[in-house]
């Protein structure tokens, strides 16, 4: 009896080593060492913006929290309510549950949905009571288990507090049968189709959200925090200084596929990119702003549009020294996670394709016109970068091995004259084009045939995609390669395009 009780016990301590040499910890996502050549130098300055040191950013204490559902007041499950203030708090990835690459991939696509803000975080009751009022909810999008689209609630240390999600807030698909896609482009709202955000403070951009990070800011200063380069200055964002709400409100844009991201300009849109084919792709950002080289890199590009950005740029500082100060990460195993997830994924395939003979016929085209020298198959793109218009790079530049020397004359705005000016814009690549609302790096085009449409060069043509605050016409330059196909070329070329 007493041997059978001592082989059990061993037995057992054996397994529980197994087990615990089966659980998987995340890398360290910031250290000194990876930052040091991740950034491209700003083109202009020909340094590389600063980053936080791996000190510093270790020091403050990590944020893993769960988040849980806003329900529509009339869908909301019966004690749901009283349920939440009885939690404590949860992890939203739990490494002790993690074995394998699908077990990360799977955490992942949970925390970049479901991740929440830190900015918008408040136990403010007026805000809550705002959540859980049926008026804020009216005509909004209901998901199939009766919650919204946005709200969270976190329960912290303190209780239970609303939110908002992080990732998924902008990186979301209106597919065709009325659902959300995550980490596809966000897309314009079909007419008359019910609002996709309840009128709950608390999301990314919003006043409060801006003012929480911007501390002691007022709304015209933050503007100018956010987009200011003083080595490229702009007039009219030097008037933003003075300016009151109507005229913010404008520079804040109304197009759902661009973001004024920090560091870019309200004159010069960045896209919300597609997630969906991020392993394609050897940068971040339509500018090349940092190295993309695995899931790692992701991880630390989230953490940096975050919190973790002291927007230095050599003798240039933006913030205040209580604004630069980090007040906020993520854990590790958050961040990685949604690296991981991330970086499995594949574009959805077009469901609606043309014929096989017209798809045979498009492809020579694609190949004869040259595109594959850039758009190189199977990725349909070479990874590369090509050079904004007018700008040569330097001859020990950093990057110079993945630079092609031959502009393709696209606006050069947002790559020369904003903080995320590296003076290259990335080829992208053409898997999942046929479904993007948005094409070029800043969104002007809004459709394959808008980008084929000879039209678009013209000084009087009027933009279907975003256009500048102010534009009502302008030309739509560059990327001219198939303009001059004729009109039956040009829609088998399309037709091959929306096939990949």
């Amino acid at each position: 009896m007493i041997r059978a009780t001592l082989l059990a016990a061993v037995l057992t301590t054996a397994l529980s080593l197994v087990v615990l040499a089966q659980t998987v910890t995340a890398p360290r996502i910031w250290s000194d060492a990876a930052l040091a050549d991740w950034a491209t130098p700003v083109a202009t300055l020909n340094i590389r913006p600063a980053h936080i040191a791996e000190a510093e950013y270790y020091a403050v204490p990590a944020d893993n929290l769960r988040t849980y559902p806003v329900y529509h007041p009339d869908a909301e499950p019966p004690g749901y309510w009283e349920e939440l203030q009885k939690k404590k708090p949860a992890p939203l990835v739990d490494v002790s549950t993690i074995r394998t690459r699908e077990d990360w991939i799977a955490a992942g696509a949970r925390a970049f949905r479901e991740a929440d803000s830190f900015w918008s975080r408040t136990s403010d009751p007026a805000v809550i009571a705002q959540a859980r009022d049926p008026r804020s909810f009216e005509n909004v999008v209901k998901l199939p288990d009766g919650s919204a689209h946005g709200p969270r609630w976190v329960v912290a240390d303190q209780g239970v507090m609303l939110s908002y999600i992080a990732c998924a807030n902008c990186h979301l698909s209106n597919r065709r049968d009325g659902t959300l896609g995550i980490a596809g482009p966000r897309g314009p709202r079909p007419p008359g189709s019910p609002l996709l955000n309840p009128r709950v403070p608390g999301a990314q951009g919003s006043v409060p959200v801006l003012q929480r990070y911007f501390v002691g800011d007022s709304s015209a200063r933050i503007v100018s925090r956010m987009f200011t380069a003083p080595w490229a200055p702009d007039d009219r964002l030097e008037r933003v200084q003075n300016a009151g709400p109507e005229e913010l409100r404008l520079l804040a844009g109304g197009d759902p596929g661009v973001f004024n991201r920090p560091h870019g300009s309200p004159f010069y849109a960045t896209k919300i990119p597609d997630l969906q084919n991020l392993r394609y792709s050897r940068y971040l950002d339509a500018t090349a702003t940092h190295r993309l080289r695995g899931p790692e890199d992701v991880a630390r590009y989230a953490a940096f549009i975050t919190g973790a950005d002291p927007m230095e740029f050599g003798s240039y500082h933006m913030l205040s020294n209580e604004q630069r100060t980090l007040r906020f990460r993520y854990a590790n195993e958050v961040l990685y996670a949604i690296g991981m997830y991330l970086m499995s994924l594949e574009p959805p395939r077009n469901p609606d394709v043309a014929p096989r003979d017209m798809l045979a016929r498009g492809e020579r085209l694609f190949q004869r016109e040259g595109c594959a020298n850039c758009h190189t198959p199977p990725d349909y793109t070479n990874g590369k970068l090509t050079p904004a218009e007018g700008w040569t790079p330097p001859p020990d530049h950093p990057n110079r091995a993945d630079f092609l020397p031959v502009s393709v004359g696209t606006d050069s705005g947002l790559a020369l004259r904003t903080r995320k000016g590296t003076g290259f814009y990335k080829i992208p690549s053409l898997r999942g084009v046929w479904y993007r609302p948005r094409l070029l790096h800043d969104g002007s085009l809004a459709s394959l045939e808008e980008m084929f449409d000879r039209a678009r060069l013209s000084p009087d043509y009027r933009s279907k995609g975003w256009n500048p605050p102010g534009a009502a016409t302008r030309a739509i330059n560059g990327h001219t390669f198939g303009l001059a196909l004729e009109s039956e070329d040009q829609a088998a070329l399309l037709a091959f395009l929306r096939s990949l």
